[in-house]
């Protein structure tokens, strides 16, 4: 089984940067997509940003030319660059990664999540 460890949330004033970064561990398999949802007080978890092996990246609208994800195979590592952020990005990140097991089974893996927090 994969685990996932998160770090880097914390409080933000609006305008400001934050780094978050998630470490797979344990029985990796073979780790395909990896990426991050949150989710907001009331809200329903949505995707922000993930990224395939090949590193090919896809975002959410509210995340495009402000979030950047990026990953390291060789250490299981994905990391989301978060610029300019904004009261609206307040939430709790989660980290996830799809993995395959040998035989092909497939299952996805969730980080405990890392709370965001955006001041005015």
């Amino acid at each position: 089984q994969v685990q996932l460890a998160e770090s880097g949330g914390g409080m933000v004033q609006a305008g400001g940067s934050l780094r978050l970064s998630c470490a797979a561990s344990g029985s990796t398999g073979s780790v395909n997509d990896m990426g991050w949802f949150r989710q907001a007080p009331g809200k329903q978890r949505e995707l922000v940003a993930k990224i395939g092996s090949d590193k090919t990246a896809t975002y959410a609208d509210s995340a495009k030319g402000r979030f950047t994800v990026s990953r390291d195979n060789a250490k299981n590592t994905v990391s989301l660059q978060m610029d300019s952020l904004k009261l609206e990005d307040t939430a709790v990140y989660y980290c996830y990664a799809h993995v395959t097991l040998p035989g092909g089974f497939r299952y996805t893996s969730w980080g405990q999540g890392t709370q965001v927090t955006v001041s005015s």
